[in-house]
């Protein structure tokens, strides 16, 4: 079972206290473990890029190479993958019904129902969809532990795109399940009040190539401006793949975009379904409150690679882990840039196996786009129940 010492209110101005543990490791919050017990960072070839245990490189040079084909990379959806019925197909799976009881005391309201019955309007909203979206990826972590526990003992690497940061995560060990969920319940809160403020969304965009996606954002911004908005926001908030962007801002600077896509050289503008203007500074003021409940989770050094939204670049330590998490909320994601971290190998060298652990394919999708190769391995590791 899991144990709760509780959850208390702390004075005006300040996010609750998290005073959660658990009785027993779950198998998401540490890569290469399948019994439930602690297990260090998996074998490698050699200690992560830059660490201080780093053998002078003469000696690098006669350690033995392992074949990355026998390596796996977990990447971890973000929002707007969400769907009504996800998490169907996980429940048998061990841990998977205690990682809802957690969440339903944590967020207050039965979350699995919500993952598995809808309704879809309720779903989608940024206080639900990202907390669903979170549990859902590291519930689909002991659907491929159980199923292929390899996948999980070799595991060297692992992204997030957006909120799917904090579970990968929480999968490196660098976080627990409880106080990562927690956080992201104040993140989702404070982006969802950030959202009302002021009419805003985001625009799925495909461009030509010789599309210039900064100059067509300061056109909309001066179209703001002419309209009487004050300090317009437009701006790319994800960049997914070559000449794919999601651009976001002011409503009016969307519709702007949109209106004029052909002269902008815009082959594809699609709104997404989404309350606001994610990743850009109309987030500002989401970034106190993260700030303040990171300061009280407990984060440690990730024990395999995990790359940062914000500049696609590995974690070092507890203290950028809590300064790039704050920081993506008002930085374009750089997916495609991660993507070119992670797979980036020398000629004929093989690519590890690649696992989406999640709702949707989406990031299955950007894989195929950026790196074809890379894609060949691509697994997508199903939430919902396969038919008999």
């Amino acid at each position: 079972m899991l144990a709760y010492v509780g959850v208390r209110a702390a004075s005006r101005g300040k996010v609750r206290s998290l005073l959660l543990s658990h009785s027993r490791t779950l198998s998401t919050n540490r890569p290469g473990s399948t019994d439930g017990t602690h297990r260090s960072m998996p074998e490698t070839d050699a200690p992560l890029p830059g660490s201080e245990t780093d053998p002078p490189a003469e000696q690098q040079q006669w350690r033995p190479r392992k074949d990355p084909s026998a390596r796996s990379v977990l990447l971890f959806p973000g929002q707007g993958s969400q769907f009504a019925g996800m998490g169907r197909g996980l429940l048998k799976y061990p841990n998977v019904k205690e990682m809802f009881a957690v969440a339903q005391k944590i967020l207050g309201y039965d979350l699995l129902s919500l993952c598995l019955d809808g309704p879809e309007e309720e779903l989608v909203k940024t206080v639900h969809c990202q907390p669903a979206v979170f549990v859902t990826s590291l519930a689909a972590v002991e659907r491929l532990n159980h199923e292929n526990p390899k996948a999980i003992e070799t595991c060297v690497a692992a992204a997030g795109f957006s909120v799917g940061e904090f579970a990968a995560l929480v999968f490196s060990g660098a976080m627990n399940f409880a106080e990562a969920l927690y956080a992201v319940k104040v993140r989702a809160e404070a982006m969802q009040e950030a959202s009302e403020r002021v009419p805003s969304g985001m625009l799925s965009v495909i461009g030509r190539p010789q599309a210039q996606y900064k100059h067509a954002c300061l056109q909309a911004k001066e179209h703001c401006t002419s309209l009487g908005i004050k300090d317009p926001v437009c701006s790319v908030a994800n960049y997914l793949f070559p000449d794919g962007r999601v651009i976001a801002g002011h409503k009016q600077a969307l519709d702007f975009l949109q209106e004029n896509s052909r002269r902008l050289q815009l082959v594809r503008t699609k709104p997404l379904p989404v309350s606001g203007a994610f990743h850009t500074e109309l987030m500002r003021s989401a970034t106190e409150p993260l700030r303040d409940v990171l300061r009280q989770v407990e984060i440690t050094r990730p024990e395999i690679s995990v790359y940062s939204n914000v500049d696609g670049k590995r974690y070092m330590n507890e203290s950028h882990v809590r300064r790039q998490l704050v920081k993506q909320l008002v930085s374009p994601v750089k997916w495609e840039q991660t993507l070119h971290e992670i797979y980036e190998r020398t000629q004929g060298e093989k690519f590890p196996h690649t696992y989406e652990v999640g709702p949707g394919k989406q990031l299955g999708a950007t894989l195929q786009k950026c790196n074809r190769k890379a894609f060949k391995t691509y697994v997508h590791v199903e939430v919902t129940a396969y038919e008999d």
